[in-house]
């Protein structure tokens, strides 16, 4: 998102971060309510046009909000939902997008108030691996044919009793509600999410071997100190870089594997 878009988004975040420090307040009842906004908002493409219209003054469009959803929702998702439609939205689907995003950080700050968004974003990225390793699986996902039911059943199979509740729920939501994502693009969205929960960034660390207790806290002190802020280690085994570490942190890569010199040092002799 950018422009009128972003200040909006970032003005509906301070809202729910307003609601869900009120102890009262259920974040899981709220995460259900605003996924069945989104999914109301991506199907009726004319509705998110009138919410979202500059020409129409931003009252007007929160009442009809209202009009729409009083009874369907309670009125912290009402009052939610009041204030993003009086903001200025670059386009129609930003508004949509950030319904999802509200969705996802309610379930997240459940379990953040739970004591479980560590492990919620470690079971994200072993979620990705596994799917990444799977072709069966993630076509099993992705399927355009299969209903949502179906592989909402299949999610519950895989995760019941294994993941938190609130991993399970945030995957069986990207995958029976896709809304033109890959599912490796929706799992990282996700993951930044919950490490923004803690203001803290993602690193993913590829190893040959797994890192000792000692060695994760020594490489987290460095990145943290190398970015300024937290860092989250989500840690990979791979025997095929042979030995060091591989860290990707976004879009930057730093490369300290064994493998990776032994390429380099390739293309140096070939060149």
């Amino acid at each position: 998102m950018n422009g009128a878009s972003r200040e909006a988004l970032s003005a509906a975040r301070e809202s729910l971060d307003a609601l869900t420090d009120n102890t009262s307040v259920d974040a899981t009842k709220l995460a259900d309510e605003l996924a069945a906004v989104t999914v109301l908002l991506d199907r009726e493409v004319s509705l998110r046009r009138v919410l979202t219209d500059p020409a129409q003054q931003g009252e007007a469009k929160a009442e009809l909000a209202q009009r729409l959803l009083t009874g369907q929702v309670g009125g912290e998702t009402l009052d939610l939902v009041s204030g993003m439609v009086r903001s200025r939205w670059s386009r129609s689907r930003d508004l949509v997008d950030a319904a999802e995003e509200l969705a996802n950080i309610a379930d997240l700050t459940a379990a953040q108030k739970a004591g479980s968004l560590d492990g919620v974003e470690d079971e994200l990225f072993r979620f990705g691996r596994i799917v990444s390793s799977s072709t069966e699986l993630r076509s099993a996902l992705t399927d355009k044919t299969a209903t949502a039911t179906a592989k909402g059943e299949l999610l519950r199979s895989l995760l019941g009793g294994k993941a938190t509740r609130t991993t399970e729920r945030l995957v069986v939501r990207l995958v029976t509600q896709p809304r033109g994502r890959s599912l490796e693009a929706g799992l990282e969205s996700l993951s930044k999410l919950a490490a923004a929960r803690r203001d803290r960034m993602v690193a993913v660390v590829t190893s040959a071997v797994p890192l000792t207790d000692a060695q994760k806290q020594r490489l987290g002190a460095v990145l943290a100190k190398l970015y300024g802020r937290a860092m989250h280690l989500n840690l990979d085994v791979d025997p095929a870089v042979l030995g060091g570490i591989s860290v990707r942190v976004g879009d930057e890569v730093i490369d300290g594997t064994v493998s990776e010199r032994l390429d380099e040092a390739k293309r140096r002799l070939a060149g």
